[in-house]
């Protein structure tokens, strides 16, 4: 796990330059310490890599030269411990199941606001996943419904993070939201946005069919 307090590295990929500045900006102003560099299409995106290592990409999908769903699949093949943010103006749920069968860890819009996407970008790095609700609803209408469409956007082994795996552990053990929260000292929001990850990473859509999962799978601690 990821001290929030650590360095982090970051790069920002998108072709519209107030978009990229804007957000290294943002995250110039705040208490969060990070390296930040931006890029503005994949291809220099690529050129970085070469240079920087890189803890997490913001990656947008409509790009010139290389798009960020083939730009994701080049990042996590070259560099598998980086993690991909799709940063994004579009819902559409093709779009979110290509970058998460590309490998991305994450999905948020470009209106979400600077308190959740640092909550975005510190769950990623710490290896959960991340979907801002509006995509979650995307996700929980249009791609858990259709069995196929799941089978393609899950990754062949269900990876937790370390906080995932203290909450799923308290879940089974009939914990409620509050007092997970009280628990582990962080806010029942956080603890919400890690309880549906986990529903989103195991496929199930309640309560006794995560635990039933998390059993069967040797999940628990």
């Amino acid at each position: 796990m990821t001290d929030e307090k650590a360095l982090i590295r970051l790069i920002i990929v998108d072709d519209h330059p107030l978009s990229r500045e804007g957000i290294k900006a943002l995250l110039s102003d705040v208490d969060f310490k990070a390296i930040v560099q931006v890029a503005g299409n994949g291809l220099e995106a690529l050129e970085q890599f070469k240079i920087h290592p890189f803890d997490i990409a913001l990656v947008d999908i409509n790009m010139p030269e290389m798009s960020g769903i083939e730009l994701t699949r080049e990042i996590k093949k070259n560099y598998p411990a980086t993690q991909v943010l799709a940063l994004s103006m579009y819902d559409d749920h093709m779009f979110i199941s290509q970058m998460i069968e590309a490998g991305a860890s994450g999905y948020i819009l470009k209106n979400i606001n600077l308190e959740d996407l640092l909550e975005a970008i510190k769950s990623v790095v710490n290896g959960g996943l991340y979907f801002s609700a509006d995509i979650r609803k995307v996700i929980s209408e249009h791609i858990l419904p259709d069995n196929d469409a799941v089978i393609t956007v899950q990754p062949k082994t269900i990876h937790l993070s370390f906080r995932e795996q203290e909450i799923l552990n308290l879940i089974a053990r009939e914990f409620t939201n509050q007092q997970i929260a009280s628990k582990l000292f962080i806010s029942e929001r956080t603890v919400e946005t890690h309880r549906k990850n986990l529903f989103i990473k195991t496929r199930q859509k309640t309560i006794i069919g995560l635990i039933k999962y998390a059993i069967e799978h040797k999940l628990l601690g």
